[in-house]
């Protein structure tokens, strides 16, 4: 029973995880497609009442006229499309991905005992918190003097990012830091979406319905929130992607590395964003975007010292020690160091590697029964690993790996 379990969460979480990008797609599509339509819009040639800007546009073998108003039309449309599920889709199936991986998982995954000495229940109570936070203290930044001033508010929003990067660094493991300042960023863009933008539609909506002349300023607000998330968008992406590489997360500078991830977000879109407001191409954030990522990698080989996945523990305690203490586990211990620990260590012997893949070390007894699960999915049930069975792991020893795992989580 307990194999099945294992089975079932194993689908359950790739399907929520394949949810995630689906719905992520929808929306960084349709964001980043109506910040390109807004920037490149021309004077309406029909001087229309009302109308700031109009295009033409081709696509899939047709052709579009799109009209923009300054603030909304004379009548309301009877058939209006609203753009909202694609964000609160997108942090649904998130959230859903943080909870079975990293509250699930927290002491694998969440919880470093290097790093700090967190309770799991501890862990995630302030693992939500930031998130609350993150939205309250960014909402009081934009609606304080400071909103006033779109440079001076985004200067001041990068440094509560930055120091968040620097905060998460200091309580959770590597892998963790990455994946919550991503959730963190991610949290305020939906809850623009939630609390901002779709209500201040909705009044403009409700004027137009009862007849009245909507105030320009919603739509103003609406708009600053919007260019918002349009400039964390890729960062966000990069943080999300970041868990798959030990070089991103595993590095003792992981906090500078978002801090300059999220300078490199700027810098793209202000290639885009410019062109399409057909402004110029400003090629010199080419090379301010080279030279940030070239100091990422420096930052990355400078500063690595650890991998999320260590337990340096004195004791095994808990599920490591149920799998420790399962019939077979000296035989799977001899079979992992000599199929899997030559890659999986911290100086691995595999040319061109120059650190563990995903950050897992399986050169110990206690990091081998620590990462159980994933010995047993990864070379036991599947042949996932070793790649192209690059150690020449024999069925036998695959067998003896699920007989090992399936013992201890039977027994």
């Amino acid at each position: 029973m307990a194999t099945n379990f294992a089975f079932f969460m194993e689908w359950i979480e790739f399907a929520v995880r394949w949810l995630h990008v689906i719905t992520a797609i929808a929306w960084i599509g349709s964001s980043f497609y109506f910040i390109a339509l807004d920037l490149g819009l021309r004077p309406s040639s029909s001087k229309a009442k009302g109308v700031a800007g109009e295009e033409w546009q081709v696509h899939g073998g047709g052709f579009y006229f799109l009209q923009k108003y300054t603030v909304a039309p004379d009548q309301m449309p009877d058939d209006l499309i609203w753009f909202k599920w694609e964000s609160y889709s997108t942090w649904l199936s998130g959230f859903a991905m943080l909870v079975l991986v990293y509250y699930f998982g927290a002491d694998l995954y969440l919880v470093d005992p290097d790093v700090a000495a967190l309770s799991i229940a501890g862990a995630i109570a302030l693992s939500l918190a930031s998130l609350g936070f993150g939205w309250l203290a960014y909402d009081a930044l934009c609606k304080s003097r400071l909103g006033a001033n779109s440079t001076t508010l985004m200067v001041v929003l990068y440094l509560l990012l930055v120091g968040m990067a620097y905060g998460y660094a200091q309580v959770f493991s590597g892998r963790a830091t990455m994946i919550h300042l991503g959730a963190f960023t991610a949290t305020i863009m939906t809850a623009n979406v939630f609390f901002v933008i779709m209500p201040n539609q909705r009044i403009v909506v409700a004027d137009l319905k009862a007849g009245r002349t909507p105030d320009a300023k919603y739509g103003k607000i609406a708009k600053q929130r919007s260019t918002h998330n349009n400039y964390l968008t890729l960062p966000v992406i990069f943080l999300m992607l970041s868990n798959h590489y030990p070089l991103a997360f595993a590095s003792k500078y992981n906090w500078l590395v978002a801090a300059l991830v999220f300078l490199m977000g700027v810098t793209i879109r202000h290639f885009f964003n410019t062109k399409h407001a057909h402004k110029g191409s400003p090629y010199w954030t080419w090379a301010v975007t080279a030279v940030l990522f070239v100091l990422i990698m420096w930052l990355s080989t400078a500063g690595i010292y650890r991998t999320n996945t260590d337990q340096e523990t004195a004791a095994l305690t808990g599920a490591a020690a149920k799998f420790a203490q399962a019939e077979g586990f000296e035989d799977v211990h001899q079979i992992v160091l000599g199929r899997c620990a030559m890659c999986h260590n911290s100086d691995p012997g595999w040319p061109g590697m120059s650190g563990p893949p995903k950050g897992v070390r399986l050169d110990t007894a206690q990091r081998i029964a620590t990462q159980a699960r994933d010995i047993w999915l990864q070379a036991g049930v599947t042949h996932a690993m070793p790649p192209a069975n690059a150690s020449h792991i024999e069925e036998e020893e695959r067998a003896a790996i699920r007989a090992w795992y399936e013992a201890a989580v039977n027994g």
